[in-house]
């Protein structure tokens, strides 16, 4: 009996030493770079970017690994992967959970393309436009193609176009964030739960790695790499007047190497950036999360360059 009693005691001291598992393979080292390295394989359907666009911008061969360590942090969480592969190069509390504002559009995006009929004509209804800034402000009954409406989501970041979207795609705002949630399940992103299209703050969260990996995803989607390239957008409206649509992501226009991909920002969530970028045949994303308005851009910049090793 006192021999059960110690191996007992013994399996419940081991039982409270060791960590319960992670949704990842190996926790995430902070402040550390992960060359040739990731948490858990990527999806081969999120990383088949080698097929020829017309937009010229798909990568030709991986990253090499950086010469020096990668920048020190300095915002609540970073990730940073190759899309070409999906190694992640470089993590810091990539596996935290955290609201994500904006960047999960990019989601919104994705499901909105699987939907299909891009060129589908869309009714907007009043109920769209209760969402809180930032809206489009259309009016009810006026129509328009999803592929209108998703190009104007993806640069301007509207709140009450990705509402529209949603009830559109899916029938309710409610069967479209049952879409959003069975697609981050099929993109492993094992940390995340939506509870709406358009990320304003909800009981929902996501981490840096999920949102690198759905970032992955929406590269290797011609229609959305093709939107989320441009600095601006002149959507017209059905009375005729046009209105310019800026990027929100500003190193657009500042970096032609940089890519794109999307912008965020609540009180809660902080600002929030997911870049992509591509220099000699290279492509890079950067997930950085819980940041301010006056470090965003300059943290987004320092781990592209780093990555793509000084452009």
């Amino acid at each position: 009996m006192r021999i059960l009693a110690t191996l007992l005691t013994i399996c419940t001291l081991i039982a409270t030493t060791i960590p319960a598992a992670k949704a990842f393979s190996a926790p995430f080292v902070q402040n550390q770079p992960y060359a040739g390295y990731h948490p858990s394989p990527i999806p081969a359907s999120a990383r088949k970017i080698r097929r020829n666009y017309s937009s010229g911008l798909n990568p030709a061969r991986p990253l090499r690994t950086p010469s020096v360590a990668a920048p020190a942090p300095n915002c609540a969480a970073v990730c940073v992967i190759d899309p070409y592969n999906g190694h992640v190069l470089y993590g810091y509390n990539a596996s935290e959970r955290r609201q994500v504002a904006s960047t999960q559009k990019i989601i919104t995006a994705l499901c909105v393309c699987d939907t299909g009929d891009l060129d589908k004509l869309v009714t907007i209804q009043a109920s769209d436009r209760l969402e809180p800034p930032i809206r489009l402000n259309l009016r009810a009954g006026e129509q328009y193609t999803r592929r209108e409406l998703l190009q104007a989501m993806l640069t301007g970041s509207f709140n009450d176009v990705a509402v529209s979207l949603a009830r559109d795609c899916a029938g309710s705002v409610e069967a479209f964030v049952d879409k959003m949630n069975a697609r981050a399940r099929h993109m492993r992103m094992h940390n995340t739960h939506f509870a709406n299209p358009n990320g304003l703050p909800a009981e929902q969260y996501s981490t840096a790695y999920d949102m690198a990996l759905a970032a992955c995803y929406a590269y290797n989607n011609r229609t959305i790499r093709s939107m989320i390239n441009i600095p601006a957008y002149e959507f017209r409206r059905n009375n005729g007047q046009v209105r310019m649509i800026r990027s929100t992501n500003r190193l657009l226009t500042s970096h032609p190497w940089v890519q794109g991909m999307k912008t965020g920002y609540t009180n809660l969530a902080g600002k929030c950036l997911i870049s992509c970028a591509a220099s000699n045949g290279r492509a890079v994303i950067v997930v950085v999360l819980g940041s301010t308005s006056r470090k965003i851009w300059a943290e987004s910049l320092k781990y592209l360059r780093w990555a793509l090793d000084g452009v």
